[in-house]
């Protein structure tokens, strides 16, 4: 057992975290309609600086990995100076960035990225998927060729530089959550006979070059890899996840990027521990606070502690930092946290649902306020 708190100072490869809590990439659609950053998301991100490090939404790393509307880019310098007012901004109010960079594979769609969406293998989205136009029925993707997936691999480089100049301290490969680093993993998304399919070696290999070429780019120190055993979002279906993660934790560990990010890490399964017992680095862990319900009392505290006594050495946290700017000190001081009002709200674009939940100096000046308007003084 471990007597670490989520409130103490730490560091994280070069960079000095003042807590253990890390904000956790969420999908927010509020880029312009190219990819570019807006003023607004500066805001939001500034707002919750108090996090020991942001790690900013999925952003592309080229135009067919776009997933959804007014998502944001950065393969073009338009990204890159929009990133740097966000960057800026976080700086300004105290705190640290990553980025999340994300390629969607089957997860697009033309109407969206001008593209028709490839993936490691034929295999379509089984569900309608969100254009700009509306609902749509899901394309089947083309099925990437080697020199598309060495394209591929140099445009994550390439982006991690950008990242870099942008003002991040570094990025986060997303390798989770049914995109196309997980596509490759999973054998029902993956059906290739080359040497980026069947055996779980192949499968890991895509994944292992890209964490490879981004730390060749910017350095390990500024590189995390996001992971997420068994976890069947956007349809996934690994098929043999004990045999999968152990083989690519054990080869990215030879890369030495600075964290690896397990997603909804269950200190009651086996698999966990396994993972933290090969992983020699810091490791973060997104504890199971279930989506589309309430959000626990206390904000996701215990859920982290736990996690914490297992062995994570930082915890992110999704939709508790999505409404309560002021996350960190909430969970300090024991106060009541605000709830997501209205999940719509997480994609729908403008400030409502986005900048405008208030912080416990914002509750009380309100409280003040219908009081001193009630007594008339």
């Amino acid at each position: 057992m471990t007597t670490r708190t989520l409130f103490e100072a730490t560091r994280l490869g070069t960079l000095d975290l003042p807590n253990r809590l890390v904000m956790a990439p969420m999908t927010r659609n509020r880029a312009a309609a190219d990819g570019t950053p807006t003023p607004i998301m500066s805001e939001y991100y500034a707002q919750r600086a108090g996090a020991g490090l942001i790690i900013a939404e999925a952003t592309t790393p080229n135009a067919v990995g776009a997933t959804y509307p007014d998502i944001p880019a950065l393969y073009d310098d338009r990204h890159v100076q929009g990133w740097r007012a966000v960057t800026g901004a976080v700086r300004e109010a105290g705190g640290r960035m990553f980025l999340q960079l994300q390629h969607g594979g089957r997860i697009g769609h033309p109407e969206t990225s001008g593209h028709h969406p490839v993936a490691p293998s034929p295999v379509p989205f089984p569900d309608p998927m969100h254009t700009p136009s509306g609902s749509r029925p899901p394309v089947v993707p083309r099925e990437m060729t080697v020199d598309e997936i060495h394209a591929t691999v140099a445009d994550f480089a390439n982006a991690a530089r950008r990242a870099v100049d942008a003002g991040f301290a570094g990025v986060e490969v997303h390798a989770a959550n049914g995109y196309l680093l997980h596509q490759f993993l999973g054998q029902d998304t993956n059906r290739r006979t080359d040497a980026y399919g069947g055996p779980v070696a192949h499968r890991v290999r895509f994944t292992v070059e890209v964490v490879r070429a981004v730390a060749d780019a910017i350095g390990a120190e500024r590189v995390g890899v996001r992971i997420a055993p068994g976890v069947t979002a956007n349809a996934m279906a690994e098929g043999d996840t004990e045999a999968i993660y152990p083989e690519l934790v054990a080869a990215l560990a030879e890369i030495a990027p600075a964290y690896l990010h397990i997603v909804f890490a269950d200190p009651d399964q086996p698999l966990f521990h396994e993972l933290r017992a090969a992983w020699p680095g810091t490791l973060v862990a997104n504890p199971v606070l279930g989506w589309g319900g309430p959000l626990p009392e206390d904000g996701g505290k215990a859920a982290g502690e736990r996690l914490l006594a297992a062995g994570a050495d930082l915890i992110a946290l999704g939709r508790p930092f999505l409404a309560n700017p002021d996350l960190v000190h909430r969970l300090r001081t024991g106060a009541p946290v605000n709830q997501v009002r209205d999940h719509g709200l997480m994609y729908t674009g403008g400030p409502d649902g986005y900048t405008d939940y208030p912080t416990l100096d914002d509750a009380r000046d309100t409280t003040s306020r219908t009081a001193l308007a009630t007594t008339g003084a």
